[in-house]
C-alpha cells in the first residue's frame, strides 16, 4: 500500500509492518549549503508547501524519536505549546527517549530519559517490533550515531546559504559512503536529499 504525499513523494505503509523487520534510524537534518546545522532558523528562512510535504513523509514513518539533551531541552520548552503543523502533533505524541546523564527538570509527556551506552540502547531500540526510529536536530547525538554505525538513513533539507560559522553536522566522525534515493528541489530553492547509508 502506497501513499503520495504532494506528488512527488510516496511512502510504503507495508515497509514500517511486521516483526520480522529491523527498524530504521532515519535522521532528519535542515542544514546550510556548507554543512552548518546549528540554528537553522537563521538560514532556513522559508518553508514551501513542497518542504512541508517532504516533513510529513519523513514523520509519517516515525513512531520514535530520539533527542540529545539539548534539543530535549529546546523543545520540551517549546513544543508542548506549539500549533506548529504537522510536527507539533506528531513530536508531542510520538514516543521520544532523551539521551542524558541526567534527568531534566522540564518534563515531557511520553519521554523516557537513556543513560549509558548509547549504542547499546539505541541497538536495542531498532531490534523492537515498531516504525522507524527519527533523530531531529541533535547535532553531537547524530554525529555519535553515524560514528556507531546505527545510522540507516539520512533525509537532508539543505539550504541556498552559506553561514561560514556554526557547528556543522559533519565536522566529526569516520567517512560514510551514500546512496542517494531522491533528490528534488522545492519552490523556494531548497535541496530534499535522502540517502541511504552504507554499511
Amino acid at each position: 500500500m502506497t501513499v503520495e504525499w504532494f506528488g512527488a513523494f510516496t511512502i510504503d505503509l507495508y515497509r514500517v509492518q511486521g516483526d520480522d523487520v529491523m527498524r530504521k534510524l532515519v535522521v532528519y537534518e535542515l542544514l546550510s549549503l556548507d554543512g552548518v546545522a546549528e540554528n537553522p532558523d537563521e538560514f532556513i528562512t522559508e518553508f514551501d508547501e513542497m518542504m512541508e510535504a517532504n516533513l510529513a513523509r519523513v514523520i509519517a514513518t516515525q513512531d520514535a524519536v530520539l533527542l540529545g539533551r539539548r534539543t530535549y531541552d529546546d523543545w520540551a520548552a517549546f513544543w508542548p505549546t506549539s500549533d506548529i503543523e504537522p510536527f507539533a502533533s506528531f513530536i508531542n505524541g510520538v514516543d521520544k527517549f532523551a539521551v542524558t546523564s541526567t534527568i531534566p527538570g522540564e518534563t515531557w509527556e511520553n519521554t523516557t530519559f537513556i543513560d549509558g551506552n548509547l549504542f547499546e540502547h539505541v541497538s536495542e531500540l531498532k531490534s523492537r517490533s515498531g516504525a522507524d526510529i527519527g533523530v531531529h536536530g541533535s547535532i553531537a547525538l547524530t554525529q555519535a550515531l553515524l560514528e556507531g554505525d546505527l545510522v540507516d538513513e539520512l533525509a537532508l533539507v539543505v539550504a541556498p546559504a552559506l553561514m561560514m560559522h556554526g557547528r556543522r553536522l559533519f565536522e566529526k566522525g569516520l567517512s560514510k559512503r551514500l546512496t542517494l534515493t531522491s533528490n528534488l528541489t522545492s519552490p523556494s530553492g531548497y535541496l530534499l536529499l535522502d540517502f541511504r547509508v552504507g554499511h
